[in-house]
């Protein structure tokens, strides 16, 4: 039987300052151990000093004050809930960054296999989007419900407060997988562009600002309530727009673009990355013009290759192994979104709604 362990909802509403006060109460835990492990595995592993990463943090606040005020307004009632400094909780944000800054690509490997299917493809027509998140089992996960003043509200699953996992009720959900080259140039960091993303309205608006920001470090796909599904993958000096087959979007965590693929680092950190992409087109594949909730959460537990696989776990024979620390399932068209607080192997799926 599966455990029926499920997130706590932090509810958020008023303005963006007001909203991060009540992230910051509601997550505090959360937010605290984050700072301390960011901390703690930069002096360890590079003697870099508190002072140091926060200050190489920092170079990036003056653009992202100019790109999106309104996440700093929210960041500035984190840091005000939870005792840190406004610059602290920045540096939160900035943690994929500043993991390649230090040369620890590997720090950013997270092993995520993620899909998206409309149309012809799914039983009833209706989109279906999701993906496991996987990464190391220390990073915290939190569930949020956030109410815009503009009458938007989404679902958060936000991820050590440096990334986040979106969904809208404007219609758009998004799935998101590392891909990582071997060049990185500053910009707007992941978890400082992804909200603004997010608050948009319009798939197409919403990948416009990706173009924009999306630079290297992710994959990201957005689908919508009328069966619009884009993706982008990006190294530090272009980006491709990707389009669905079939109805069908599938990603994990090597690049598809080939004229990125000598940027690509997935064959040395990530080479279990093809086979989940070849694994999850099989079962897509075989599923194909009835694919529904039912069918997705199956596909979410398969353990083909385990460790290494689409449900992943750690890996008891290497030092540092990541596994799935949650996994979800939206449907645009209903509303809703079904998370696994962990393994979906091992927990149940709980539906959300707007």
């Amino acid at each position: 039987m599966k455990n029926a362990k499920e997130f706590k909802i932090i509810e958020c509403q008023g303005t963006p300052y007001e909203i991060g006060q009540q992230w910051g109460e509601g997550c505090q835990e959360s937010i605290l151990k984050v700072s301390e492990n960011i901390f703690n595995s930069m002096m360890i592993y590079y003697q870099a000093s508190k002072e140091e990463v926060i200050s190489n943090a920092m170079k990036f606040f003056n653009a992202v004050q100019k790109f999106d005020p309104y996440l700093v307004e929210i960041m500035r009632g984190q840091a005000d809930a939870t005792g840190l400094s406004l610059e602290e909780i920045f540096t939160q944000k900035c943690f994929n960054e500043l993991t390649f800054q230090y040369n620890n690509v590997s720090g950013l490997s997270g092993l995520c296999t993620s899909f998206a299917a409309t149309g012809k493809a799914t039983q009833d027509g209706k989109t279906i989007l999701g993906q496991n998140i996987d990464f190391l089992p220390e990073a915290p996960i939190d569930l949020l419900k956030i109410h815009h003043a503009n009458g938007l509200q989404q679902f958060v699953l936000s991820f050590s407060n440096s990334s986040e996992f979106i969904f809208s009720s404007a219609g758009i959900g998004m799935c998101a997988n590392a891909t990582i080259g071997k060049n990185y140039l500053s910009n707007i960091p992941v978890g400082c562009y992804l909200p603004r993303v997010m608050r948009e309205k319009s798939i197409h608006d919403a990948m416009d600002i990706l173009k924009q920001v999306a630079r290297g470090l992710g994959y990201y796909h957005l689908a919508d309530i009328n069966g619009q599904m884009l993706g982008i993958e990006s190294i530090h000096n272009d980006f491709e727009i990707i389009y669905p087959e079939r109805d069908i979007m599938l990603h994990s965590n090597h690049y598809l673009t080939e004229r990125f693929k000598e940027e690509d680092t997935a064959p040395q950190l990530q080479p279990d990355s093809y086979h989940r992409l070849d694994r999850i087109r099989s079962l897509i594949d075989k599923h194909y013009g009835h694919i529904n909730i039912e069918i997705v959460k199956k596909i979410l537990v398969d353990h083909d290759q385990n460790p290494y696989s689409i449900c992943r776990h750690i890996d008891h024979k290497v030092p540092i192994s990541s596994k799935t620390l949650a996994s979800f399932i939206m449907v645009p068209e209903d509303g809703a979104i079904y998370i696994a607080a962990g393994n979906p192997c091992e927990y149940e799926y709980v539906r959300y709604e707007f």
